[in-house]
C-alpha cells in the first residue's frame, strides 16, 4: 500500500517515519508545507491519482490552542477545509482516510472517561474546527476513521515534555495547573494504533480514542517528568485561574479506550511510555 503522510515534520508525522521501517511492505510519501498544501484539493487530487495512494494519514492541523482564538480563520482552513479536502481526495482514489483529531471536542466537565458516542461540546475555536474537520470528513461519504487524542508528546517538535526539561534545568522551582485532569499520549504509540487500524482495514467512517493508560494531572505530569530525568526542581500546584490562557483547557479529558483495544490496539501505560521518550531525549 502505498500511504500518504500529511504534516509529516510533525511530532506524529516523525513518530510515523520512526517506526516505519517495521512496515516494509508498505512504501510512505512524506509531505508538508509549504510542498502539499491540505487546503488545495486539486493539487491533493491530483497529488493521490500520480502516486497510487491506497492510504492517507493526516497529521497536519493547526495545533496552536490559544492563537486559534484569534485566527479563527486560518484555523478553520486547515483543520476544517484541509480535513474535507483530504476525504474527497481520497475517495477519488478509492483510499483510506486516517484523520487525527483531539480531546478538545468535549467541554472537559465529565467526571467519567469520555467515550467516542459522549456528546462533543468544544469551548474554543481549536475545539469547535476540530470537532467541524471531523464532520466534514465524515460527509463526504470517504472510507475514513478519525482517531481523537490528548497530551500529545514526543522526541520531536515542541511540546510538553520537552518545554519542562528545558526549564527543569533553568529555574529552581515552577507553577503547575492540578485542576486539569487527563492522559499524555506519547506519539510513537499513537503511530502504531493508526497502523494497526490501517492493516486491519475498514470501511464507511467510524472514530475511536487513543491515549496512554492511567489518569493524571498537569502538575503529577510535571512532578513524574522531573523524577524520571533527575530534575530537583520544586513543582508548585497552582489552580487554572492563577495562569490565565486566551483559550479555556477542558478541565477533564481522560478518553475510554475500549473501542480500540477491541480491535486489537495495544495502549500502554502513561509512565513506561514517558520513561521511554526520556530515555530517547537524554541520549
Amino acid at each position: 500500500m502505498n500511504i500518504l503522510v500529511t504534516g509529516a515534520n510533525g511530532q506524529l508525522g516523525n513518530s510515523v517515519r520512526k517506526i516505519a521501517s517495521n512496515y516494509t511492505q508498505h512504501h510512505f510519501l512524506y509531505t508538508d508545507m509549504p510542498e502539499v498544501d491540505i487546503t488545495d484539493l486539486q493539487l491533493l487530487e491530483d497529488l493521490v491519482k500520480k502516486e497510487n495512494i491506497g492510504a492517507i494519514i493526516n497529521c497536519a492541523a493547526f495545533t496552536a490552542v490559544d492563537k486559534a482564538e484569534s485566527c479563527e480563520e486560518l484555523a478553520a482552513k486547515i483543520n476544517v477545509d484541509g480535513p474535507k479536502n483530504l476525504a474527497l481526495a481520497a475517495k477519488s482514489v478509492g483510499a483510506k482516510l486516517v484523520h487525527i483529531s483531539t480531546d478538545y471536542v468535549f467541554d472537559g466537565k465529565s467526571c467519567l472517561p469520555l467515550k467516542e458516542t459522549d456528546p462533543t461540546q468544544p469551548i474554543g475555536v481549536y475545539g469547535k474546527t476540530k470537532r467541524q474537520g471531523e464532520i466534514e470528513v465524515e460527509k463526504t461519504g470517504c472510507d475514513a476513521i478519525v482517531i481523537r487524542t490528548a497530551w500529545l508528546y514526543s522526541e520531536y517538535g515542541n511540546n510538553f515534555v520537552k518545554t519542562m526539561l528545558r526549564l527543569g534545568k533553568e529555574r529552581e522551582s515552577l507553577n503547575v495547573v492540578y485542576d486539569q485532569v487527563g492522559t499524555p499520549t506519547y506519539a510513537t504509540d499513537l503511530a502504531y494504533a493508526i497502523m494497526v487500524l490501517l492493516e486491519k482495514g475498514f470501511k464507511g467512517f467510524n472514530t475511536y480514542h487513543f491515549s496512554n493508560e492511567g489518569v493524571i494531572s498537569w502538575f503529577d505530569f510535571t512532578k513524574a517528568i522531573f523524577e524520571i530525568a533527575g530534575l530537583k526542581t520544586k513543582v508548585n500546584a497552582i489552580e487554572s485561574f492563577e495562569y490565565p490562557t486566551a483559550a479555556e483547557r477542558p478541565a477533564y479529558s481522560v478518553l475510554n479506550k475500549r473501542k480500540i483495544k477491541a480491535e486489537g490496539v495495544n495502549v500502554p501505560y502513561w509512565k513506561d511510555s514517558l520513561v521511554q521518550c526520556i530515555k530517547l531525549l537524554e541520549n
